[in-house]
């Protein structure tokens, strides 16, 4: 599992000219499943996201988690995170997990981090033309990927 998250000051995704989710300060996550992927890269990413302290302090220093800071989350699934460009210029998604593995882990990561938000998570549609907008606060992004967790 790959994700890249971005600290926000708001976030929302629109399909179909509806705004399906929208957030304000807090995370938007992008997250990408390969065929490997499991239950035990759902939790381990769970507590890695909720663990992160990367909102300022009343000293400005990076030192808050967003659950310290009461924040937000929204969830939008993003396959060609797995994107391999080595031939040519057309990057193939091979490594991206088909819809019976992908769908359910990634209803299964946004169960969990609400659960451990303990509030509901914003979320994209699967599988749809989804616009996102959001307002990069920092800018901060970080990508975590579970096969490299040590």
């Amino acid at each position: 599992m790959r994700i890249v998250i971005q600290r926000v000051s708001h976030a929302s995704v629109t399909i179909e000219g509806r705004v399906k989710s929208e957030i304000q300060k807090g995370y938007l996550i992008l997250l990408g499943i390969c065929e490997d992927d499991s239950t035990e890269d759902i939790d381990w990413l769970v507590r890695k996201v909720i663990g992160l302290r990367v909102f300022d302090d009343e000293n400005g220093v990076m030192n808050r988690s967003i659950i310290d800071i009461d924040g937000e989350i929204l969830v939008i699934s993003q396959f060609t995170l797995f994107a391999s460009y080595k031939k040519g210029n057309r990057p193939s998604w091979l490594r991206a997990a088909k819809h019976d593995i992908s769908i359910p882990l990634y209803n299964e990561f946004c169960t969990k981090l609400s659960a451990a938000l303990g509030k509901e998570v914003g979320t994209g549609e699967f599988g749809a033309d989804m616009k996102v907008e959001l307002l990069n606060d920092g800018p901060v992004t970080i990508c975590m990927d579970t096969k490299n967790k040590e």
